[in-house]
């Protein structure tokens, strides 16, 4: 897989979100075509935020999600569909913060019992996890959660 940039976005209606491109004039080309919009509610008046450089490199346990990609309106449905989500997630996991990568390794390594954890990441975090093997998922965009932990 070839390596990928991953962009912070944000719509005109103040949503955050990341784009996945093969390059910056990749992500130029889309975005003045039109096709960058934000896939929270549809909205095309997107730029890109300051943000640490970080790069997909296709390691075992990631996922190119299609964000760039024109999104459609978001429906009562996507947004109840998201709530769910949202509410399974907390429900299922345990919340470790900042912990997150040395939690997260523990339990890949066998040091600690195998459960669903959610906290955060930086940009840097996510490729170690990556590049080790441990599995993590990014949650959708949309999908804040405990959203004053750090």
């Amino acid at each position: 897989m070839k390596p990928m940039k991953v962009f912070r976005l944000a719509c005109a209606q103040g949503h955050d979100f990341e784009g996945w491109f093969a390059s910056v004039e990749a992500f130029d080309g889309q975005h003045a075509a039109g096709q960058v919009r934000c896939p929270v509610c549809g909205e095309g008046g997107v730029s890109r935020l300051p943000s640490a450089p970080y790069v997909n490199t296709g390691a075992r346990g990631t996922q190119t999600l299609p964000v760039a990609s024109p999104a459609p309106a978001a429906s009562p449905e996507l947004a109840t569909a998201l709530a769910a989500l949202k509410s399974f997630v907390e429900a299922n996991t345990e919340n470790v913060g900042r912990r997150f990568p040395e939690v997260a390794r523990r339990i890949h390594y066998g040091e600690e019992e195998k459960r669903g954890i959610r906290g955060r990441v930086t940009p840097e975090e996510a490729a170690e996890l990556a590049d080790e093997g441990v599995d993590a998922v990014p949650l959708p965009p949309g999908l804040a959660l405990d959203e004053g932990v750090h």
